[in-house]
């Protein structure tokens, strides 16, 4: 049953192994030197995975109030947007900006000299981790700042957070103050570049929230004249940023593996079309529904991924870290919802029942 959600990613890991085994053959002309290129590929999938896996619980709560035709665009147009927009096209478009060269300048530069590539991109992270870290943040503060949230599973916190989002723009000042007070352990001009790309991550987030605002407006009102609403544009570019937020640090992370940015592209692309699959799963198999605290650890492990990534900008924090913190959370929320299903399985079924 489960195969059936994951043949296509299966499939695609096949191609891009084999791709990866030619390529390997090229550069290295032997078999260690290829079977060591397949390794890393392999470490890259997992760690994307790994990275992203409450991406996918999250994309699934999203995509549940999306209408067919929005999911199934963000399944497809997003994939290509995912693999090639982020994993290929975005660090070029980071060295062609920070080196101040054209795009076919980058890409050369990319195949020809990798060390320097790698060099210029990660010259980039300060901003990379404010804007990213910022969205991120609000993403996941902006689903416990709500005061007609009524099922809480950290009660002792969710429960304030709850009341204290009665408060207009509480979260969005925690944020603020958390960017500067990060910005004054940075050096002047890191800490300007960090400043500015955290209110750019805050825009963004506060961009995207007003379009889905706008279009569900326009949506009721189509309803209240009886016409057909087929709207998921807002979900669809709120979900699209989302991705662009969560692959900043598989991304940057990939060059402890390799500076080869095909190797990188071929592993990274392989752990997002996984986590797609995954969000199929998560959607078609009502997963979320069936266990009570999986979306909360989800948005856990999104706020402590935008604060990784917000104090990444002045310290050095392992991938294996971030990881394992959104593992954990994530174990934790689901092993919490069986516990609750197993203890009150009337309440269960009358959840069941009100969401049919």
């Amino acid at each position: 049953m489960l195969l059936r959600f994951y043949k296509g990613s299966i499939l695609f890991t096949l191609v891009c192994l084999a791709l990866a085994a030619g390529y390997g053959w090229m550069q290295t002309g032997t078999m260690s030197g290829t079977l060591s290129l397949l390794w890393i590929v392999f470490v890259l999938s997992i760690l994307e995975i790994s990275l992203s896996f409450d991406n996918a619980v999250v994309n699934a709560a999203v995509l549940e109030d999306m209408d067919e035709v929005w999911q199934k665009r963000f399944l497809t147009w997003g994939m290509i947007i995912a693999v090639f927009g982020m994993r290929i096209v975005f660090p070029l478009a980071i060295v062609a900006i920070a080196a101040g060269l054209g795009p076919i300048e980058a890409l050369t530069l990319s195949l020809n000299d990798p060390k320097r590539y790698e060099e210029i991109v990660s010259s980039a992270h300060v901003g990379i981790a404010g804007f990213g870290g910022a969205f991120l943040a609000m993403v996941g503060l902006s689903f416990f700042f709500d005061g007609e949230k009524e099922v809480h599973w950290i009660k002792w916190i969710e429960e304030k957070l709850a009341v204290v989002s009665n408060i207009k723009a509480a979260e969005i000042a925690l944020l603020l103050l958390t960017i500067y007070a990060i910005s004054l352990t940075l050096s002047a001009d890191d800490a300007l570049t960090f400043v500015i790309s955290g209110v750019l991550g805050l825009v963004t987030f506060i961009a995207v929230e007003a379009l889905g605002t706008i279009l569900e407006m326009r949506d009721e009102a189509q309803k209240a004249a009886g016409m057909v609403v087929r709207s998921g544009l807002g979900g669809f570019l709120y979900l699209n940023v989302l991705d662009a937020s969560f692959s900043f640090d598989g991304v940057i992370g990939a060059f402890a593996l390799s500076n080869n940015m095909v190797i990188i592209a071929l592993g990274l692309s392989i752990g997002a079309m996984f986590v797609r699959s995954m969000t199929i799963m998560l959607v078609q198999k009502g997963t979320l529904s069936e266990y009570r605290y999986l979306e909360h650890g989800a948005f856990w492990a999104i706020i402590a991924l935008g604060a990784i990534m917000l104090l990444s900008a002045r310290y050095h924090i392992p991938e294996t870290i971030t990881g394992l913190i959104g593992a954990a959370m994530i174990g934790l929320s689901l092993w919490w919802s069986v516990r609750h299903k197993r203890n009150n399985p009337d309440t269960e079924i009358e959840a069941a029942i009100r969401a049919d």
